[in-house]
């Protein structure tokens, strides 16, 4: 196509999406600001580009992805009459045929500090098929013969101990310090695992394994706002759970992809992730039944299904009622996450001083260890209690936030601590407010001199 052509491909996604000019110009938008990335557009550029003209290289990307978000497809560049992007794509996950070599891919670009920027701004697909448990159980990498190495149950325990160790670094310090260890980790240690010898048996477990890390890894990437890299990790760690026929990983990765649908507010999405991940899953102990019934009353409650996310959280309480005290570092579900459920649920719903109840109840029995989640609650409580007229309460709770916010590194909590400043600096008439704002100011200069 050259510049004096009329782009008929994109023409006739647009009459199939049933959109206006405007309204593709705003998807392409809302899909810019999701993925941190400037890609501002209007009805003027989609006027130029029905007309021919090609769009900016950084912007073909996100026309694709929103395209494909209405019409619930993946679309791709030749199909909207556009020419591949001269930078690097942005859209879904590459996926060679050697998931090892897949893993290794992401991981030394997940080390690299200086593509870890460019990571962060991949697309989240929200299209993008998601392969099922029976097409990939069983499907391992073909590996040559004659390789040196040989490893046994020992090499699997190393990997299960550190994904728990990373998960409490997760826990205490934030993903922006735990998420570099972990692909460090993936690419040095666990990438040569799954290329050496070993019995089945053994084989199988280090494949289960390395899914459990892939998930803490791509839950960390979510949590970390970097949602196609995600995306990516999730997808690596249903290989390899499907490889390892590791039926309880596949399920708790769909459960994250649920709820990461649900952070970027593809509720429809979150909801489909979260029943197919309690449809997929074997016979499930209480616990595992209360991690997955709780996102789907999330789901549900985000399309505004009262009765259903009403009835799942009843579900999940007592599956929680039957279950042992033992605490997780991988998939957990105790009280706190319960109550941060019930709380996320209400709000969806509209009940906001229901949500702020729940909210407190879920800090009242929340392990003190859990400084990152913590952190995240506190963020959301004192924007609802502000939300409904609470000044002074959501002034406290965001003095609590500033507590765990002075040690941790996390984007998501870099998000609320803008919120905050942003949010109180109004009040600061109030002492109260103006008590946490100076704080707030003191503690940003200190983060920058770091």
């Amino acid at each position: 196509m050259t510049n004096r052509d009329a782009n008929d491909g994109l023409k006739s996604l647009l009459q199939e999406a049933g959109w206006t000019q405007v309204e593709l110009a705003a998807a392409v938008n809302r899909v810019a600001a999701e993925a941190q990335v400037d890609g501002r557009c209007d009805k003027s550029n989609v006027n130029k580009w029905l007309g021919g003209t090609v769009p900016r290289a950084r912007l073909r990307p996100l026309v694709v992805e929103a395209l494909s978000r209405r019409l619930g497809r993946p679309v791709t560049l030749a199909e909207a009459g556009m020419p591949p992007a001269a930078a690097e794509p942005v859209t879904g996950p590459a996926l060679p045929a050697d998931m090892t070599e897949q893993l290794v891919t992401t991981g030394r670009e997940d080390m690299d500090p200086s593509r870890r920027r460019f990571l962060a701004t991949t697309l989240y697909a929200a299209a993008l098929p998601v392969p099922a448990y029976v097409d990939l159980a069983g499907r391992a990498d073909a590996h040559a013969t004659g390789r040196t190495v040989r490893i046994g149950a020992g090499e699997v325990a190393t990997v299960r101990t550190m994904t728990d160790r990373l998960a409490d670094i997760l826990d205490e310090l934030g993903g922006g310090h735990a998420r570099p260890m972990a692909a460090a980790f993936l690419v040095n240690t666990v990438a040569p695992y799954l290329r050496a010898d070993a019995s089945d048996a053994v084989r199988k477990d280090m494949l289960a394994a390395a899914s459990d890390l892939v998930y803490l890894t791509g839950w960390m990437a979510m949590y970390e706002r970097a949602h196609g890299l995600g995306q990516r990790y999730y997808l690596q760690a249903l290989s390899l759970a499907g490889a390892a026929e590791d039926h309880l990983t596949y399920c708790r990765t769909l459960r994250g992809m649920s709820l990461q649908a649900a952070n970027l507010k593809h509720a429809r999405k979150s909801l489909e992730l979260a029943d197919s991940a309690a449809e997929s899953a074997p016979k499930a102990g209480p616990r595992l039944q209360a991690f997955l019934t709780g996102q789907q009353a999330h789901g549900a409650a985000l399309v505004g299904d009262r009765r259903q996310a009403f009835t799942r959280l009843t579900e999940t309480e007592a599956a929680l009622s039957k279950a042992d005290d033992r605490r997780d570092a991988i998939g957990g579900y105790d009280k706190a996450a319960y109550h941060f459920h019930v709380s996320s649920v209400l709000y969806a719903l509209g009940d906001v001083p229901g949500s702020i109840k729940a909210m407190n109840d879920s800090n009242r029995v929340r392990p003190v260890v859990e400084k990152q989640g913590r952190a995240h609650a506190n963020g959301l409580l004192a924007q609802r209690q502000l939300e409904v007229g609470h000044l002074e309460a959501s002034c406290a709770t965001w003095s609590r936030f500033l507590d765990d916010y002075e040690t941790l590194s996390s984007a998501r909590a870099d998000e609320h601590f803008d919120t905050l400043r942003r949010r109180i600096r109004p009040h600061r008439a109030n002492a109260h407010a103006r008590q946490v704002y100076e704080r707030a100011t003191e503690l940003a200069r200190h983060k920058a001199a770091a």
